[in-house]
């Protein structure tokens, strides 16, 4: 279920390569579904997810699952057959799956009071192109510990995969550093919960409970930016720090925030961080949109930017024309336009402005207050990574 995507302009070529491999980590099954423990089945698969993210393998996200499983009508948290475990993998056109279940284990008598049980890990690996199934790996120990299981597993299933690029298990476990285990809990019940107020409360929860942990702050942010509450989502972007594997995304997105709040300053620099590490087409057009709106020369060179890499999107051409037309090069703007209303008729403002360009009518005061620039709200980060990966490893000795 891999998006059909436009090439980004720093990594355009004639040809598309071949898709690089991709993994799917499945939410694993609790074969102790009376101890009301199953939300740490999609915990482990989200530890395991994001470990493998951060060190550079391409996984697929927790939306693409979702879809896959609606598709199929495989309900939340029934156990997976071997079956379906291809299905899914296969209809997410996956390279290598990984999947487990869980066992919990109530303290025995004469335990400690503050014991509370313990939890014991079975995960399987699965590469699709050989059908071929790899290694089980095992984990066991107490309840409270669930974060450096986890954490363990998922150095596990990295070094499986990946191991020339994984890290001394010492190594990961700092990069990785344990979370609280009711902060785990309510994080993870946030994301299977139906509702944003619910959403919202059990990430606020997890926030809270660990200032560490990344991963309900940027919830946290996604939650208000649906709502548009872009200076409450700006709040809770700027939390995720450099390193965690969504901090690009996050800072996309508090760049947005800024756009839209009219700090336009501020959005420019969100845009053009990620644009040094992301390239980005909706990157460099949201950037420009930022610049166009300081009446910056840089936004031309942006935008066309974001042009060359997907020469079909109308947005694209517009904003070139756009600057084009305030700059009070009318020809050129004219094309743009033109172009523009040959791919979309209805475009009425595109319309509009190749009607000025004709007349060579510039902007006035209050058009430039309104401002026509055209911003994308899309970031297709893995795509890019994907690629990216692909073409280093053909270019390999």
């Amino acid at each position: 279920m891999q998006r059909l995507l436009p090439l980004p302009v720093l990594l355009a070529f004639s040809v598309v390569p071949a898709r690089a491999d991709t993994v799917l980590v499945l939410p694993f099954f609790s074969q102790s579904p009376s101890a009301g423990l199953d939300w740490i089945g999609e915990s482990a698969a989200q530890t395991i997810t994001e470990a493998l993210t951060s060190h550079g393998m391409l996984v697929l996200d927790r939306d693409d699952r979702q879809e896959a499983f609606r598709r199929l009508s495989i309900r939340p948290n029934a156990p997976l057959t071997h079956a379906s475990v291809i299905k899914v993998a296969d209809t997410l056109d996956a390279t290598d799956v990984v999947y487990g279940q869980f066992e919990f284990s109530p303290a025995p008598a004469g335990a400690p009071a503050s014991s509370r049980g313990s939890l014991h890990f079975t995960v399987w690996t699965l590469n699709m192109s050989r059908m071929r199934s790899g290694p089980e790996f095992i984990e066991s120990g107490p309840l409270d510990d669930l974060a450096a299981l986890q954490t363990h597993l998922a150095w596990q299933v990295l070094t499986y995969l990946d191991s020339a690029h994984t890290p001394a298990a010492a190594q990961f476990v700092r990069d990785h550093p344990p979370v609280r285990l009711d902060a785990m809990e309510n994080y993870t019940r946030g994301l299977l919960a139906a509702g944003p107020d619910q959403k919202h409360r059990y990430f606020t929860q997890a926030a809270r409970l660990d200032e560490g942990f990344w991963q309900p702050v940027f919830q946290l942010g996604r939650l208000y930016w649906a709502q548009k509450e872009y200076r409450l989502a700006a709040d809770w972007f700027t939390k995720v720090k450099p390193g965690t594997p969504r901090y690009f995304e996050a800072t996309f997105l508090l760049g947005l925030c800024r756009y839209f709040s009219g700090d336009y300053g501020a959005a420019q620099q969100a845009f053009r961080t990620v644009a040094q590490s992301v390239p980005l087409n909706e990157v460099f057009n949201d950037l420009g949109a930022a610049e166009s709106k300081r009446d910056l020369p840089s936004a031309s060179e942006d935008f066309r930017k974001a042009l060359e890499g997907d020469p079909a999107d109308p947005d694209y051409r517009f904003n070139v024309g756009y600057v084009e037309w305030k700059r009070g090069d009318f020809m050129t703007a004219e094309e743009s336009f033109r172009s523009v209303l040959a791919r979309n008729p209805d475009d009425a403002q595109a319309a509009q402005l190749l009607d000025r360009c004709r007349k060579k009518s510039g902007p006035r005061a209050a058009d430039l207050k309104q401002g026509f620039e055209r911003v994308k709200l899309n970031y297709e980060e893995e795509a890019w990574r994907q690629l990216k990966l692909t073409l280093e490893r053909r270019q390999a000795p």
